[in-house]
């Protein structure tokens, strides 16, 4: 009966036998994460802070500015941690240094 069907022999096998994750790869994939969210998420975030502390060593008394709640004023007085902006004749506030947003053109109240 062997004539007619020959015999049938296995092929080797292609697929690799599995290497023991010896940690070193996720050891690997951890730090290649923690890089990118260093350098997408905290160094800008670093650079923000650092660009904002020097514009509040930078103010002087005259300069316009707007304030994180969107108010337009002029600074008359600077102390160690507060600020006395002028927003409208004969009215004064103070508020905190940090509060300021940005600086804008000497002008810009006029033409507001």
């Amino acid at each position: 009966m062997s004539f007619f069907i020959s015999d049938a022999y296995a092929a080797a096998s292609s697929v690799a036998t599995p290497v023991p994750n010896s940690g070193l790869n996720t050891l690997i994939m951890v730090g290649i994460f923690v890089l990118a969210l260093y350098f997408i998420m905290l160094r800008p975030q670093q650079k923000r802070v650092k660009e904002h502390r020097n514009l509040i060593n930078s103010l002087a008394k005259g300069d316009e500015i707007i304030t994180n709640g969107g108010l337009l004023g002029k600074i008359t007085n600077i102390s160690d941690h507060f600020l006395t902006i002028s927003i409208a004749e004969n009215v004064e506030i103070k508020i905190q240094k940090s509060a300021i947003s940005t600086t804008v053109p000497k002008g810009t109240i006029k033409s507001a």
